[in-house]
């Protein structure tokens, strides 16, 4: 302005003065320079006037114009009848969304809250929004991160610098982030109302998951909770049409399926066939028991529409006792009271293992809603009226005698009764009977005595063993003297051996002392021959050759007798006739003078002994033997030399 001013100046100085002027005065009045940061939002000063209820002027009224200055030289806009005022643009930064409230356009119908979204460039062709049917209030659409060029006159812009202003949360205006473990529960603020008997609106095609909310509304999207879920990624929404609440992933558990109950949907199709009359079971996506259930993993579900009951695959422990398992289903159950034959009435506790198969799971969910109900009210009457019924029919010991068989029995029953339900009975367990005290007393005593009865027969056993130990030691102590003993009689025998031995050696030397004797006089008997045929002669040789000769025979006879008396007795018999011939000769008795024998009474053979004694003395004759045979008494032994006793040999 200030080199304009200078050139104006030189031009005056040069004649030229007028011409200038005039055009310094239609620069000044009638150019209006915008900046590139920003526009241009003129005010007409006059004209005609806006229809009623317009805020922007179209056709050349006064007022705002729809249109706004780009950056540039504009001429024509006089200061008298044109206001422009510069306006910054609208910047939105990465990870940010901004809201427009619309200030003019068509009239907002009852039944909608926010207004259409129309072809206008991102709000910044003001006059397209108008011409197209914008509709004033709160917009569906959103600026996304970017710069724009907004009539402020038409437009609100709400961006995170000013949302207080606006009544709306800065954290509102961010994008939104759905984590990977979670899922978005979507509230729709705007549409048309949801169908009588639903209670979230169905899923609606082609809105790009809410970021396109004109298109969920012409495709007849409901307002209020929504079928469908926000998944894991971030998205562009509008706070004002939509609110979403963020939820953990729905989890199954390994050993668990998921049952899904489903209060949304197209109308429920039964597909689980005639044969099954207890429930429907439909399709995925359908209203109702979905068939197929949900397999161990994390999946993203609509809970606030859906309900997940989770059905254990594997082997359930449910017990009627005074314990709960893990999973609680059993919470509510008890020892079973049951009242017997005999009229007494106690409580036993039963454990039933039961097994629901994945395929199965959906159809036990149909029958019964939940599995705390299958066991409530299917698995609680069944096994409870079972082993009422059951105990009825036996007395109290019969039932605690017979515990196996009533095991098998009840499982037989229940497995039966079960299969009715989809459900697999894997086995049923009586637990700890709790009999009548007053007749467990009589049985408790009774058993106390038998086994104090086997209590003495086994104290008995062991004072027996405890007898046989004592003998034992004993014969243990005196082992040595046995062993002494021992020792001693072996020492006799072979005493006895040697006695025996030293007789033998004893015989053979008298024999061979007799056949030394006998030929010592047989030579003896030639020598006194031949000596006393040299003294006596020719005469006396004869004679004393013939005494020779007989001494040789008799010596002959003598050896043949030794000999001959060996074959006929034996060496051993021969040798102690021998031995008692030698003792004889020296006057060893062999026998008693008188022998008592044991006659009638005793006595009356002692006083013929004495007798005989006496009659021996007195006659100096020696008793026969066969008078000493018949007094008991020793017959007297015959004199040396006599016919009772061998002649010694010269």
């Amino acid at each position: 302005m200030l080199d304009f001013m200078a050139s104006h100046e030189v031009l005056l100085g040069v004649g030229v003065g007028v011409p200038v002027v005039l055009l310094w005065l239609v620069f000044k009045v009638g150019c209006v320079v915008i900046g590139e940061g920003e526009s241009g939002l003129v005010i007409k000063r006059f004209g005609a006037a806006l229809p009623p209820g317009r805020l922007i002027a179209r056709g050349g009224e006064a007022g705002y114009q729809a249109r706004l200055l780009s950056p540039g030289w504009h001429l024509g806009l006089w200061r008298w009848r044109y206001k422009v005022k510069r306006v910054p643009l609208i910047v939105v930064p990465p990870g940010e969304v901004a809201l427009v409230v619309a200030n003019d356009g068509q009239p907002l119908p009852g039944e909608r809250l926010l207004g259409c979204a129309v072809e206008c460039d991102g709000f910044q062709d003001a006059e397209a929004f108008l011409d197209h049917g914008g509709e004033r209030g709160r917009q569906l659409s959103i600026l996304t991160a970017g710069t724009y060029r907004i009539n402020p006159a038409l437009f609100d812009v709400v961006t995170v610098a000013n949302a207080k202003r606006h009544g709306v949360d800065p954290t509102e205006l961010r994008v939104f982030h759905v984590p990977p473990d979670r899922v978005g529960i979507v509230t729709a603020n705007d549409g048309r109302p949801v169908p009588a008997g639903d209670m979230a609106g169905p899923i609606i095609p082609d809105h790009d998951s809410f970021q396109r909310p004109q298109a969920f509304i012409d495709a007849g999207g409901c307002r209020g909770l929504q079928e469908e879920v926000l998944l894991a990624g971030a998205w562009n929404l509008n706070p004002w049409f939509v609110k979403v609440e963020l939820i953990p992933l729905t989890e199954i558990p390994i050993g668990y399926v998921g049952v899904v109950v489903s209060y949304v949907g197209r109308e429920h199709l039964d597909v689980s066939g005639d044969a099954f009359t207890h429930g429907d079971l439909v399709e995925r996506g359908r209203k109702g028991v979905w068939v197929e259930p949900l397999l161990p993993g994390k999946h993203p579900l609509n809970t606030r529409v859906m309900k997940v009951e989770l059905v254990p695959t594997t082997n359930i422990v449910l017990n009627w006792a005074n314990r709960t398992e893990a999973h609680h289903y059993d919470s509510q159950l008890s020892s079973i009271l049951v009242r017997s034959k005999d009229g007494f009435g106690f409580s036993l506790d039963v454990s039933q293992i039961i097994h629901i198969g994945a395929k199965n799971a959906p159809r036990v969910i149909s029958r019964v809603g939940s599995m705390q109900n299958l066991v409530d009210h299917v698995l609680q009457p069944v096994v409870g009226n079972y082993f009422r019924n059951s105990a009825q029919e036996v007395t109290v010991l019969d039932f605690l005698s017979a515990r196996s068989a009533r095991q098998q029995q009840a499982y037989d029953a229940i497995q039966v009764a079960l299969q009715e339900y989809d459900v697999e009975c894997i086995d049923t367990l009586i637990g700890d009977i709790v009999p009548p005290a007053e007749l467990m007393k009589t049985q408790t005593d009774r058993k106390i005595a038998e086994e104090l009865q086997r209590t003495y027969e086994v104290q008995r056993e062991a004072e027996v063993k405890r007898q046989d130990l004592q003998r034992e030691l004993a014969i243990a102590n005196i082992q040595s003297e046995v062993v002494r003993s021992e020792q001693q009689v072996r020492i006799c025998e072979q005493n006895a051996r040697a006695q025996v031995e030293t007789a033998k050696g004893e015989a053979a030397s008298v024999r061979a002392r007799s056949e030394a004797e006998a030929e010592s006089l047989k030579r003896v008997g030639l020598a006194k021959a031949e000596a006393e045929a040299e003294q006596v002669g020719r005469v006396g040789a004869a004679r004393a050759q013939a005494e020779a000769e007989a001494v040789r025979q008799v010596g002959l006879a003598k050896a043949e007798a030794y000999r001959m008396g060996q074959e006929a007795l034996g060496a051993a018999a021969y040798t102690a006739m021998q031995i008692a011939t030698v003792l004889a000769e020296h006057g060893v008795k062999l026998v008693p003078d008188i022998a008592v024998g044991g006659g009638q009474g005793g006595q009356s053979g002692l006083a013929e002994a004495m007798l005989a004694r006496m009659f021996a003395a007195t006659q100096g004759l020696p008793m026969s033997a066969k008078e000493s045979a018949r007094s008991g008494a020793p017959a007297a032994r015959p004199p040396a030399g006599s016919a009772g006793e061998p002649r010694k040999a010269l």
